[in-house]
């Protein structure tokens, strides 16, 4: 048991877990959100369209909608669920995009040595310096 715990804390298998865990419920909330928030209103603006019901049939017979074609059998191009899932992928590459760019910012400099100016040049030099390194002149130390 000690070596599995170690291999999870060592190899981050552990965090990679968890965020698979949390990816797919996010996946699951943004194709909510995608399907039942933004598609409808959309569709509304553009005369009452359901996108889930958008297709095209590639047989000869004409259906009026996507169930009766599938109850026939007849082969059909479902576009309309083609457009569901690529705003859902918009929006989920959107929203790894912008934690991978909070994630990766580089963290700052850290902060040089202490520095003062020199009394003769007046160039910047290293606070416990004894010469400069400009002028070459002696710099009491701090």
């Amino acid at each position: 048991m000690k070596g599995f715990k170690a291999f999870l804390l060592q190899t981050n298998a552990l965090a990679l877990a968890i965020g698979v865990i949390i990816g797919g419920a996010v996946g699951k909330v943004v194709s909510s959100l995608v399907n039942d928030v933004l598609m409808p209103p959309i569709g509304l603006l553009l005369g009452n369209v359901d996108f889930s019901n958008l297709f095209i049939s590639l047989g000869s017979a004409h259906y009026e909608t996507l169930e009766a074609a599938q109850k026939a059998g007849a082969p059909t191009l479902r576009y309309g669920l083609f457009l569901n899932t690529l705003v859902d992928f918009v929006i989920i590459a959107f929203c790894v995009y912008t934690i991978g760019r909070i994630a990766m910012k580089p963290a700052p400099a850290p902060p040089g040595p202490p520095m003062k100016e020199c009394p003769q040049c007046g160039e910047p030099i290293l606070a416990k310096a004894r010469k400069c390194r400009y002028c070459t002149s002696a710099v009491q130390s701090a």
